[in-house]
């Protein structure tokens, strides 16, 4: 715990100074002030977490992070759990959703092991190592069944978080200038659900989707078992090492942690959708500043997204339907971010191009 709360006390606020000079020179570009709406605001955004008026996106990084849930032995997923170690597969290859469009993007695929409950046979992969890299940051092999007790230990609630902040501190070695969170693991909208159904205060039912399709009698099965794991756990919302440790998952707790190493090293960071936004409420509970430091990319279908944005404060860029995962939205929010900043260098000037300004 001492090694997190450390963390947290690096973490300081947007850097108004360049924000102003960014919001000064949008407003000497060829356009009306305030046209081109949230890339302007994006433009600024940028400049204040890494405390740069010239920000450039360089070094992109997606972190899928992936680990599987003891709660899927109650029926809650349409899929079964080997599907996670398999998509794990599928990611080094290459051949998933968010390797292409984080190609699109110019970005690396960070996949993390954080707690898969099969066994990743490696030495058989061969992966695309220049777009996509794997670290094995595994706590257990998997969490327990939150309908019978806790996910997991307090100690390996930390252990996830820390692991999530060590897994940037690497890449900001290499060069990191604005990284992406996503998800893999089969079940894993049901702690999601539990998560942000304790952080916001909404109903369970308010907060519980369809995640990867089941049916109708499943989505009820999944609310039972919500319901039952919050009253059975009694997790305090005050406390979000308690609420992870609960109702959590690793994966959960690894990207809570790499929003917060993101804010430590005053790093742009995207998140994703549903998963990602129960792991941004375990972070900003964790340390109120984290907050600035979040790019919010799209709102899921899964309708416990909204809420969970909606108590953070935040506003999502995208909303186009889509609830995969993986670091999927984050990765086309990373090419809207790109775009801000070219606006911010690359356009001219009302002198520069000699246009009038606007009278009065």
């Amino acid at each position: 715990m001492v090694l997190l709360e450390s963390a947290i006390a690096k973490i300081h606020s947007l850097d108004k100074d360049a924000m102003d000079k960014v919001q000064k020179h949008l407003d000497n570009l060829t356009k009306p002030r305030n046209s081109l709406g949230r890339l302007e605001e994006l433009a600024k955004h940028i400049a204040g977490i890494t405390a740069n008026d010239k920000p450039k996106l360089k070094h992109k990084v997606i972190f899928t992070l992936a680990g599987d849930h003891g709660v899927v032995d109650e029926g809650v997923s349409a899929y079964p759990r080997e599907v996670t170690c398999q998509m794990v597969y599928n990611f080094l290859r290459g051949g998933a959703a968010i390797n292409v469009l984080a190609r699109q993007a110019g970005a690396r695929v960070i996949v993390a092991d954080m707690g898969i409950a099969g066994k990743l046979e490696m030495e058989h992969i061969k992966a695309d190592n220049k777009h996509t890299q794997f670290h094995d940051c595994r706590i257990e092999s998997g969490t327990d069944n939150f309908a019978k007790g806790p996910a997991m230990t307090p100690s390996n609630a930390i252990r996830s978080i820390r692991a999530g902040i060590k897994l940037v501190e690497k890449e900001c070695q290499l060069g990191l200038d604005i990284a992406g969170t996503g998800d893999m693991g089969i079940g894993n909208t049901t702690p999601s659900s539990a998560i942000t159904a304790v952080m916001t205060g909404k109903t369970v039912e308010n907060v519980t989707g369809y995640g990867t399709g089941i049916n109708d009698e499943g989505l009820h099965r999944k609310i039972r078992v919500i319901k039952h794991a919050i009253a059975i756990n009694k997790p305090n919302h005050h406390d979000p090492i308690d609420v992870l440790a609960k109702l959590g998952g690793y994966e959960i707790g690894g990207l809570a942690g790499v929003i917060i190493g993101c804010a430590m090293k005053r790093v742009p960071v995207i998140i994703d959708g549903f998963i990602s936004g129960a792991a941004a409420l375990i972070a900003v509970k964790l340390a109120p500043r984290t907050k600035d430091f979040i790019i919010p990319s799209h709102c899921s279908a899964e309708k416990g997204h909204q809420h969970a944005l909606a108590q953070m404060g935040m506003k999502p860029l995208l909303d186009l339907d889509m609830r995969l995962g993986e670091g999927t939205g984050a990765a086309l929010a990373m090419m809207l971010c790109e775009s801000s900043l070219r606006i911010l260098e690359e356009m001219a000037t009302f002198s520069q191009a000699n246009v009038s300004e606007k009278l009065g």
